[in-house]
């Protein structure tokens, strides 16, 4: 007689796995099975409003797989894509040393390989808070520590060298740095990042620089700095992709650039590049479009970060006028983080202007916020009269409220 199964047993350490850009998404069907008007502010998805991949992107990717490359590829990539991402990293970022690429299903892929292949269970790596969510979980997974540092949000959410150093402790590996960051907006000013690479060298830490909104900069006078480009001396690994800047999230491709000393990174190149031939490869025939996306028209980087500018100030001039709220005003990417001084947790608020307006944000506490303060995070990728009319249902939501 077959034995009768019970539910099955997960992983306790999965419990520590969470989303929560995607997981408002639930609220969300309940507010529009109700009959609500949606607007969407949550996802940082710029092709599910007015944007559109690149054609030259497009049609490279449209010729790969009328050429039939559609069989596996090279693990760690195409040698055009890798020659590319090489070329890009050292004369228009600036990144010296650089010792190896490797091209990934997007850049969380080859975030997470190397995680993998850098971690024992219990060591620890700094992350900022507030963050993006896929290295807390990655770390989860791992059964790794997550080390959360606090952006200092009165100093345009700069991280804060002293702060950091405190929380490095015998078992700290690496330091994570998000820049131009999610969900804040903000971008790491030089100064910072000499005195974060000095304390990486005094302790020994690997730094992993998210780059991935690296040309997204929306004040022309402001200046983005690849963080391996200032010193040659600290091992670094620089994520980028196709996701934000060629407007492509759903392609899918992003890369890992290592640089620093040979000797000191050389050992995880080796575990990393076993990792990914474990996974055979990324997909051969988007891999086409890398080198057309660093190397051809760069023209609708300004047309976006133009239009985005446009949303971003239209956010910030409305959502001033709502008592309780403030904003840091974002420097770079397509989110910003206001803050909350409203008697209600954010979780709470988030879930009941959903429901009640339609209009979906995500709350703060799923990127991480300091003790004691409220915030969410909202996208503004669409056109300037959605995210009026959005800023408009939350002052009568907030209003509401205050009754």
């Amino acid at each position: 007689m077959a034995r009768a199964f019970q539910p099955l047993r997960t992983a306790r350490r999965i419990e520590g796995v969470t989303y929560a850009v995607r997981d408002v998404v639930l609220t969300a069907r309940q507010a529009a099975a109700a009959g609500r008007d949606m607007i969407y502010l949550n996802i940082g998805d710029p092709c599910q409003f007015d944007f559109r991949t690149p054609e030259h992107v497009v049609e490279a990717i449209v010729a790969a797989l009328r050429d039939n490359r559609t069989s596996y590829s090279p693990s760690e990539g195409i040698p055009e894509a890798l020659e590319a991402i090489r070329r890009d990293a050292e004369e228009r970022k600036r990144i010296r040393g650089v010792r190896d690429v490797l091209v990934g299903h997007g850049a969380s892929e080859p975030i997470e390989i190397v995680l993998t292949a850098l971690l024992e269970p219990g060591e620890g790596v700094l992350i900022p808070r507030p963050g993006y969510p896929l290295y807390e979980a990655i770390l989860a997974k791992l059964g790794a520590r997550a080390l959360p540092y606090d952006l200092d949000e009165e100093n345009g959410w700069q991280p804060d060298p002293d702060t950091i150093e405190a929380l490095v402790d015998a078992k700290t590996r690496a330091l994570v740095l998000i820049n131009p960051n999610n969900p804040t907006g903000s971008i790491a000013d030089r100064a910072t990042l000499e005195r974060l690479l000095e304390l990486a060298a005094r302790h020994g830490l690997l730094v992993l620089s998210d780059e991935i909104y690296d040309r997204m900069i929306l004040d022309p006078e402001v200046e983005h700095v690849a963080t391996a480009s200032l010193r040659d001396d600290v091992p670094v690994v620089t994520f980028g992709g196709l996701s934000k800047v060629w407007l492509g999230p759903g392609l899918r491709i992003g890369w890992a650039i290592t640089s620093g000393p040979a000797e000191v990174v050389a050992p995880l190149v080796e575990a990393a590049g076993r990792l990914a031939r474990a996974r055979l490869c990324a997909s051969h025939p988007v891999q086409w479009a890398i080198r057309p996306a660093l190397e051809g028209p760069q023209g609708h980087i300004d047309e976006v970060n133009a239009a985005l500018r446009r949303r971003r100030d239209v956010l910030a001039t409305r959502l001033a006028e709502i008592p309780g709220w403030s904003m840091v005003a974002p420097r770079g990417a397509f989110y910003a983080f206001p803050r909350l001084e409203l008697d209600v947790d954010d979780l709470e608020f988030t879930r009941g202007l959903i429901l009640e307006t339609g209009v979906v944000v995500v709350h703060g506490s799923g990127f991480g916020q300091k003790p004691g303060t409220r915030h969410v995070r909202i996208v503004f990728l669409p056109p300037e009269e959605l995210i009026a009319e959005a800023c408009r249902r939350i002052a009568d939501y907030c209003a509401a409220l205050a009754r």
